[in-house]
This record gives C-alpha cells, structure tokens and sequence, in this order.
C-alpha cells in the first residue's frame, strides 16, 4: 500500500466536507465471552473422591498414638523431612472432633474438593486421636488415613508436629 499524496487528502477532506457520520446502534454487540469452566475435570475429581471415601473394614488398622506416613512413588525424601518438620505453609485446615464418620468423610469430600480448586499445595486435617471411640480406636483417623491415600491429588501426607496436634492431625501435601 502506497501512502496517499498531500493533494489526494486535500481533495478527499474537500469531498467529505459537510458530511455527519449516521447515528445507530452497532450492527454487532460485541459481548464478552463468559469465563471457560471446566465442568467434566470438576465432575472427574468429584467422582474420585466420591469413589475414594468408600472403603472396607479390612482397611482400618490404625492405632492410638501411631504416627501416619504415606507418599506416591517420586516424592523425595527432602519433600517428606519438609513436610515432617512443618516447613510447608499451611494454607487451610479442617477440624473433624466430634463429626461421625459419614459426617467426617463429607466434609472431608469438600474440604478438598475446594481445596484442590483453589490450588492448594499444603493442608492440615485435624482428626483427633480418637480417645473418645472406644475399643473400635480412632475410627476418624482411620477413615481420613484410607481416603486420602485413595485421593490421586494427595502426593503425600505426615502425622503433624506436637505444636500442630501431633497425632492427632496430619500434614497432606496436594498435588499442584
């Protein structure tokens, strides 16, 4: 494209001289596209933990004042002394004294659904030390323990410090 020469806009503003634009709505309405949800990958990690928080008998063998340790395959051991040792910043927690167990895998089932949402990388779940069960033992520990070792987004997790709840609570590291 060649540029137009001083005398052809001298004549074009002379032509158009006197001329007002038209008033009138734009022919296209231009709306900003609605945010992208990602509602299978949402129904997915749904369904996963749905299907994780089912869990037999046979799995419970947890007992009072054992410290819980678990970690997928290709985490390191400098990950798991950090995460022993309390160095991850706790991003949220979840407090489950006094819940039942149908009542503690729910909001466990929330608890990380929205934690996984939100892109948490560490959480604290406090499940007490089941003093209160009985001879059934900590059957809140036991159930958190199955669960989260059933959650593919749970890299690893850790019995917490004494300062934290010992074990009474547990560090988890989510995946990022």
């Amino acid at each position: 494209m060649r540029k137009p020469s001083d005398e052809e806009v001298r004549e074009f503003r002379q032509a158009v001289r006197g001329v007002k634009p038209l008033r009138h709505a734009p022919r296209v309405q231009h709306r900003k596209k609605p945010a992208p949800r990602a509602q299978f990958r949402r129904l997915g990690e749904a369904q996963v933990l749905e299907d994780s928080l089912t869990f037999s008998a046979a799995d419970l063998d947890v007992e009072f004042g054992e410290e819980l340790l678990f970690r997928r395959l290709g985490i390191q051991d400098a990950v798991m002394r950090r995460l022993r040792r309390g160095w991850y910043r706790v991003e949220t927690e979840l407090d489950l004294h006094g819940l039942t167990v149908p009542e503690a895998k729910g909001a466990l089932r929330d608890f990380l659904a929205r934690a996984i949402a939100r892109q948490a990388r560490c959480v604290r779940i406090i499940h007490g030390k089941g003093l209160g069960s009985g001879p059934r033992g900590p059957v809140i520990k036991q159930a958190v323990n199955v669960v989260l070792r059933r959650t593919d987004a749970v890299m690893a997790f850790c019995s917490a410090r004494q300062v934290d709840g010992g074990t009474g609570a547990i560090y988890v590291l989510l995946r990022p």
